[in-house]
C-alpha cells in the first residue's frame, strides 16, 4: 500500500538537497495511500460530513511544514512520521465533529467504515475460510466481503488497528511495533491475538478456548 521504500529514501535525500521536485513528489505519491489509510479508520458517521481528502490535504500542509525537521532527525521511516501526523488530524476531527454534533451524527451512523468496503476484505476473508468456500460467484463474493468488514469492525479498537495496519496498510510486523511504540514481540502477539479473534468472529467459534 506505502511507496517503495528505496524509492521513498531516494527522494528524501533530494529534498535534504533542497530539491522542490523531490519534495512535490514525496508528498504526491504518499498522498493516495494516506487517502485509504484516513478512510479505513473515518467514523462511519463523519464521513458524510468529513471527505478523507479533506484531512488529507491538511496532513500534506503539515507535513510540507515539518519535513525539515524530519529530514534533521527521522527517528521513524518516513511513511511511519505521515501516518503518526494523520493520526493526530483524525483524533481531532472526530472530536470536534462528534462533541459538537453528538445526537445526529449517531443517528446516521452505519455499521462498518466506507473503507473497509474494498477488494483487501474479500482477500483477508479467504485467508480464513475454507478453501471449499472460495468465492464462485458474485453474490457470494459480496456476502464474504460483507462478513469480513462486519467482523473487522466488531473488534476492539487495539485488534481492528493491528489488523487494518497488517492486512489493510500491508505493514511488517517492525513497522507496527514502531507506531505503536511496542517491542516487535508484543506487536506479534497483539496480532496473533487480533487474528484469533477476526477468525473466530467470521467462523462463529469462541475465541476465548
Amino acid at each position: 500500500m506505502w511507496p517503495n521504500s528505496p524509492d521513498t529514501q531516494q527522494l528524501l535525500d533530494r529534498a535534504r538537497d533542497g530539491e522542490a521536485a523531490a519534495v512535490d513528489r514525496l508528498i504526491e505519491v504518499h498522498r493516495e495511500p494516506l487517502r485509504r489509510m484516513i478512510g479505513l479508520r473515518l467514523d462511519p458517521a463523519l464521513a458524510g460530513r468529513v471527505d478523507a481528502s479533506d484531512i488529507v490535504q491538511d496532513v500534506m500542509l503539515e507535513v510540507s511544514q515539518r519535513l525539515a525537521d524530519y529530514l534533521r532527525n527521522p527517528a521513524m521511516p518516513f511513511h511511519l512520521w505521515v501516518r503518526h501526523i494523520a493520526r493526530d488530524h483524525m483524533i481531532d476531527a472526530h472530536r470536534r465533529h462528534r462533541l459538537a454534533q453528538r445526537r445526529s451524527l449517531d443517528r446516521e451512523q452505519p455499521i462498518v467504515p466506507a473503507g473497509l468496503a474494498d477488494q483487501s476484505s474479500l482477500e483477508l476473508a479467504g485467508q480464513f475460510l475454507d478453501r471449499e468456500m472460495t468465492p464462485a460467484t458474485a453474490a457470494v463474493r459480496h456476502e464474504l466481503q460483507r462478513r469480513m468488514e462486519q467482523a473487522v469492525a466488531g473488534l476492539d479498537e487495539d485488534d481492528r488497528e493491528v489488523i487494518l495496519m497488517r492486512h489493510y496498510e500491508q505493514l511488517s510486523n517492525q513497522e507496527v511495533a514502531t507506531a505503536l511504540g511496542l517491542t516487535e514481540a508484543a506487536a506479534s502477539m497483539r496480532h496473533l491475538r487480533a487474528v484469533r479473534k477476526l477468525r473466530a468472529a467470521l467462523v462463529g467459534e469462541d475465541d476465548s478456548v
